[in-house]
């Protein structure tokens, strides 16, 4: 087990250069698998959840090398078809697996997802979705059972309880792709990472359209070619590095980022008082300016994400005013706060809305991670509190940010790793 060591009180200051977006990676890997043909994979991240990706493609029969955040991935036969709880409890992304099995074998057998404790993440619109292409399922002792005779395109709606879903739209629009005739997502996600998955598929020698709208059309066919392909970068990492000048009142010019992926996110640190200057492929943060209370609605994009709102969390802390975030995706998204009351935060939770009332400073002290965002929130409450923070089980860390201390310390943190 290893641990951050934080001192805080250093303004941030420097450029930082982002990876690979973690939420494009894992699909685009798990698609892959759709074709027998060559495929190199460029500004893929070095991360545990990617390594465990591919691990699992490995193990259904892939030829991998990742060298250099460029992965090539050649699978003229799969192995297996089944997809085993020890792999997939370890990361929820693995079901995207799912869509591409059954293009390629007809069949598959998926254990139900893991990943991090922050609420029920159901997959019956996945269920819903593939059903709709002819496929029948059952769940049995844990595990998704999949066959479908042939894949027929077919008009789906994604319309969940809690709105739309990001990996039933990205699972249903892989097994469309391999599908015969058209098949309409209505009620899509429009996440940056679903327009990345699409171009993949297309780059591949697919033919989908309308991705970016709620409207994604796929007509589905069996050809495909080499292809080489370079994914967009993490706009949550861009995010938390921007939040991190904002809060230590530095000065952070974020490269190798999409601007425009972040318009909701720039838009509320500008709302606190942030100053930023947009580039092609950069963004300068400037947050040494007077901060005031926001308010924030966690909703799927172009809304503000909830991959964000632990983030914001430890900003508002220390931000004068009463703020409130209202999560409106998962049940269990706060469980930062808990953490960053014992440094002094005063915040209350009242169902699905975070009351935080900015205090004057918070004070290091020893923290437990519950999950990958909510970690990340610690380290930068870490960064401005008085004294010594230390953050343990910062294994959820590596999931999702790539050398995270070592870009902190290039900004000027005291930050570093130790094991328990």
């Amino acid at each position: 087990m290893q641990r951050f060591v934080i001192e805080g009180g250093k303004r941030l200051s420097g450029r930082v250069s982002i990876s690979g977006a973690k939420n494009s990676a894992l699909p685009i890997i798990a698609a892959s698998l759709l074709t027998a043909n060559r495929v190199v994979l460029n500004n893929i991240p070095d991360l545990v959840d990617v390594r465990m990706m591919i691990e699992l493609i490995e193990y259904l029969g892939a030829k991998v090398e990742f060298a250099h955040h460029t992965i090539k991935i050649h699978t003229p036969k799969l192995k297996r078809i089944d997809a085993p709880y020890d792999i997939v409890r370890k990361m929820r992304a693995s079901y995207y697996v799912l869509g591409a099995l059954l293009v390629r074998a007809r069949r598959a057998k998926v254990s139900l997802p893991g990943g991090c404790a922050i609420g029920p993440r159901p997959v019956d619109l996945h269920i819903k979705g593939l059903r709709a292409l002819g496929v029948d399922i059952d769940i049995e002792d844990g595990f998704i059972n999949a066959q479908a005779r042939r894949l027929v395109g077919h008009d789906v709606n994604l319309q969940g309880p809690k709105g739309t879903s990001v990996g039933a739209t990205i699972n249903v629009m892989i097994a469309a792709a391999g599908a015969q005739g058209e098949t309409v997502i209505n009620s899509a996600a429009c996440e940056p990472e679903i327009v990345d998955v699409a171009d993949f598929l297309n780059a591949m020698g697919f033919d989908i359209s309308g991705q970016g709208t709620h409207t994604i059309i796929i007509r589905g066919q069996a050809s495909t070619r080499d292809v080489e392909y370079g994914i967009i970068p993490d706009r949550i990492e861009a995010g938390t590095f921007a939040v991190a000048a904002a809060l230590t009142r530095g000065r952070i010019t974020i490269e190798n980022c999409r601007p425009d992926h972040l318009t909701i996110i720039l838009a509320k640190l500008e709302e606190i008082g942030g100053k930023m200057t947009r580039g092609e492929k950069t963004v300068d943060v400037r947050g040494y300016g007077r901060k005031q209370a926001i308010n924030i609605y966690v909703a799927p994009y172009p809304g503000f994400p909830t991959d964000m709102q632990a983030q914001f969390m430890a900003l508002l802390s220390i931000t004068p005013g009463t703020s409130t975030i209202k999560e409106t995706i998962f049940e269990n998204r706060f469980m930062q706060a808990v953490e960053l009351m014992r440094m002094g935060a005063d915040i209350l939770i009242e169902g699905d809305t975070a009351v935080v009332n900015g205090v004057r400073k918070l004070s290091g002290t020893y923290l437990m991670a519950s999950d990958l965002r909510a970690s990340a929130s610690l380290v930068l409450a870490g960064l401005v509190a008085k004294g010594k923070t230390i953050v343990r089980r910062i294994y959820h860390l590596d999931r999702g940010y790539e050398k995270f201390e070592i870009k902190l310390r290039g900004l000027g943190a005291c930050i570093k790793r130790q094991r328990e």
